[in-house]
């Protein structure tokens, strides 16, 4: 096993220590989203035929390398979990209950049902691709409910990851920011591939009715990172960029963090299997391309059917680095949809009001150019058609992938674009393979 002294876990490896609790009940839950007619958001976006259900899972990762403690230990896991269920089923709908960046606390009414009963009077197991859902650096396993609650009610089941050291509440953002930057580099397949096969085991009612054999990865910055390693992406470490993001000097240790953080699809280091069941793969303003921090070898080899969702203006992870991305990744289906004049901040949901009193908060939520409802929208959208297509294999729905350079703005009857609304639909492009 590696070691490393302790001299050089700066601030980048410092062990994260919680700093914020979890809202508490007596936070009142707010709703997020404004009701709006069907005739002004994309086709896709509306709700499918089940009601949903959601439930929270705690599960344990055995024995993973800790660089912290350098030891072997259990790494726990937090999980939100949505899935469909009938119509007419009854029960509570689900708050979400999380804190901001600098630990204030906030709830959030959901839609979906808490604990609902999974399926009534079906036998079949297996019915219900799993989604593997990925948050960013930080954040917390409900900044994209949205996306949760939506692609259940078309018939996946999603699951939404606490990433250990790397949530809200975890990292005290004003005192040391990067706490928790080397657990996220090392963890982030890991933790995704763990997800996959943790619903393979089948050990219980909801892991039985999960089609593991056809899933999907959407991560958003550093979890669309690790979501193109898990497809097949290998990180590609230099002694520069080690040293540029864990501090040390000495040469020596450099080329030891460099062996072990150049793992690829789920921490494999040698033979390299990406595992079949990944179907799709959604990139949401995924960190690293700027760094050149993956093969290009590696991108070129990826097979998975793969969606980038960049911003022009994403002055976390660059466009021009999604975009190099985009153009090394090997997929034979491949897209890009570029929101033009958006920074960084595509995935997330509204900022809860708790969020706007510092720039520290709303600054991980707010967009100066877009509604973040009107994005969330579009996110909708493009993930059922991408999952849709490449994971259950509709084809009438890959329709809704085979657009246009650009939307067609002087037509107030057809955008051009498939589900678009015609007077509703400006400031995107795409690109495809």
């Amino acid at each position: 096993m590696m070691r490393y002294p302790q001299s050089i876990l700066t601030a980048a490896l410092i062990a994260t220590i919680p700093f914020a609790s979890v809202a508490s009940s007596d936070v009142i839950a707010e709703r997020l989203y404004q009701p709006r007619p069907a005739s002004m958001i994309p086709a896709l976006a509306q709700t499918g035929t089940y009601a949903v259900g959601v439930t929270t899972l705690d599960v344990v990762n055995p024995q993973q390398f800790n660089p912290t403690t350098q030891q072997s230990q259990d790494r726990p896991l937090r999980l939100e979990v949505w899935y469909p269920v009938p119509k007419g089923n009854s029960g509570a709908a689900a708050v979400y209950r999380d804190v901001t960046r600098t630990g204030i606390p906030f709830a959030i009414q959901g839609e979906a049902l808490r604990d609902a009963i999974l399926v009534e009077g079906k036998t079949d197991a297996a019915t219900y691709p799993l989604v593997v859902l990925s948050h960013g650096y930080t954040g917390y396993r409900t900044i994209m409910y949205y996306l949760g609650e939506h692609l259940a009610s078309h018939g996946y089941v999603v699951a939404s990851i606490d990433h250990t050291d790397s949530t809200h509440a975890e990292v005290d953002i004003t005192k040391a920011p990067f706490a928790g930057f080397f657990s996220t580099l090392l963890n982030r397949s890991r933790d995704q591939q763990f997800v996959l096969n943790y619903f393979k085991q089948k050990d219980s009612a909801l892991q039985r009715h999960v089609n593991t054999e056809h899933a999907a990865v959407i991560g958003f910055s550093m979890g669309g990172f690790g979501a193109i390693n898990t497809i097949g992406g290998c990180y590609n470490f230099t002694p520069a960029t080690v040293g540029a993001f864990t501090g040390t000097t000495d040469t020596a240790t450099q080329a030891q963090i460099q062996q072990l953080l150049n793992s690829c699809a789920g921490g494999q280091y040698n033979e390299v299997n990406v595992d079949p069941s990944w179907k799709a793969a959604i990139a949401i303003a995924p960190w690293g391309g700027q760094h050149k921090l993956f093969s290009e070898t590696a991108l070129a080899k990826i097979s998975v059917p793969t969606l980038y969702l960049a911003g022009d203006l994403d002055d976390i992870s660059g466009y021009n680095g999604i975009k190099w991305l985009f153009d090394n990744t090997g997929s034979a289906a491949k897209y890009l949809l570029t929101f033009h004049q958006a920074r960084h901040n595509i995935a997330p949901h509204p900022a809860p009001t708790a969020a706007t009193s510092n720039e520290l908060d709303l600054g991980t939520y707010h967009e100066g150019s877009w509604s973040v409802q009107n994005i969330n929208e579009i996110n909708k959208h493009f993930a059922l058609a991408m999952l849709d297509c490449h994971v259950k294999s509709i084809s009438t729905q890959c329709s809704y992938l085979d657009l246009p350079p650009t939307i067609t703005v002087a037509d107030y009857k057809d955008s051009g674009w498939k589900g678009f609304p015609a007077r509703f639909s400006t400031g995107l492009s795409w690109q495809s393979k």
